[in-house]
């Protein structure tokens, strides 16, 4: 019995479908990256360790070298990351607005946030939790102690929830000083305007050794929060999302096999464990499923390094321990899925 004619057509069309390479399939976001040869990264304006600009203006910093990952898998290129500050006020509308294609400023992925606010979190970069910084002189060796304290807040934050959370819950009271910008938060906690200083308690460890008198400040041992903190990205463009997704956890992964800047040329051309096989490109054809090439983690390992790599070079240095942030074979919540 002959084909029918609405068979035949949809054959062909399956057949055209079958022979569409993957970039085809690139949404709005993707397509616009790839046009402008430029990746717009929405970071924090100056927050050591995570992304803050030198004299020279480059820009340095966990989230920071992410974007530079990101550019570096898409364009071939850290180079091709552009960074544009952003505040707790603004960083969500330059991302809705399409001012900036990733957000990977020490953003806390929260529910509320994944799902009202049109973005989506690729994943977790830097796990987290809120603390307290004190005066040394107050004798306050408990968050439990700060009944009726006055406390420098930054607002549009988790951080400013999670205080009046923890105030409400412990039956005591504070007096809230909210200030716009980090700078002027920090100020205002130095000269006095405030008993406390909240925030993540890594930005605290940051605030601390921005003084000469560092020792003349405690921060007390509670984390009364989890603040998963990760990049992220509008909603729709789920192309884009998995390979953001992809290049973490590619950081990850790449971390745990020992992948490095520094000798993944040599296991490309040597290594015979399958699993590093896919991870630098020799074998397999993960590349094509993201819409990239085969070498897209490779290459970007040379250029930002694993994730180990980038916390040594950014996070260790202001003292704070590797803890959640280990690999998981190390106690620590490092994960990801195999690429394979």
């Amino acid at each position: 019995m002959p084909k029918s004619r609405l068979a035949a057509l949809a054959e062909l069309v399956l057949a055209a479908a079958l022979l569409v390479p993957a970039l085809a399939w690139a949404g709005p976001t993707l397509d616009s990256i790839r046009q402008k040869g430029t990746l717009r990264c929405g970071v924090n304006s100056g927050l050591l360790g995570f992304s803050a600009p030198d004299r020279q203006g480059r820009w340095s910093g966990i989230d920071a070298d992410f974007c530079r990952a990101v550019a570096t898998a898409i364009l071939g290129s850290p180079d091709k990351a552009q960074f544009v500050p952003t505040n707790t006020q603004n960083r969500f509308t330059l991302l809705q607005t399409g001012e900036i294609d990733l957000l990977s400023r020490n953003t806390t992925w929260s529910s509320g946030r994944d799902s009202t606010l049109g973005v989506v979190f690729a994943g977790t970069l830097f796990y987290d939790g809120q603390g307290f910084m004190v005066r040394k002189s107050a004798k306050i060796s408990s968050a439990r102690q700060l009944n009726g304290a006055t406390v420098c807040v930054l607002p549009g934050t988790t951080t400013e929830l999670n205080l009046t959370d923890y105030f409400r819950s412990h039956k005591m009271s504070f007096k809230p000083v909210v200030v716009n910008e980090l700078p002027q938060i920090e100020q205002a906690f130095f000269s006095g305007r405030c008993d406390v200083f909240t925030t993540d308690l890594s930005g605290l460890a940051v605030t601390r050794l921005k003084v000469s008198n560092k020792d003349d400040y405690v921060i007390l041992p509670e984390a009364i929060s989890k603040e998963p903190l990760g990049p992220l990205l509008r909603r729709g463009d789920w192309e884009y999302f998995t390979i953001v997704k992809w290049v973490l956890f590619g950081l990850i992964e790449a971390e745990e096999y020992g992948v490095t800047s520094a000798n993944v040329d040599k296991l490309k051309a040597e290594s015979k464990d399958p699993s590093i096989q896919r991870l630098v490109g020799t074998s397999g054809d993960v590349g094509k499923g993201l819409g990239l090439d085969n070498d897209w983690l490779a290459r970007t390992v040379k250029a930002v390094g694993n994730y180990g790599e980038m916390y040594a070079r950014n996070i260790a240095p202001i003292g704070i321990e590797r803890g959640l942030n280990a690999q998981w074979k190390n106690g620590g919540l490092m994960y990801a899925p195999p690429i394979r």
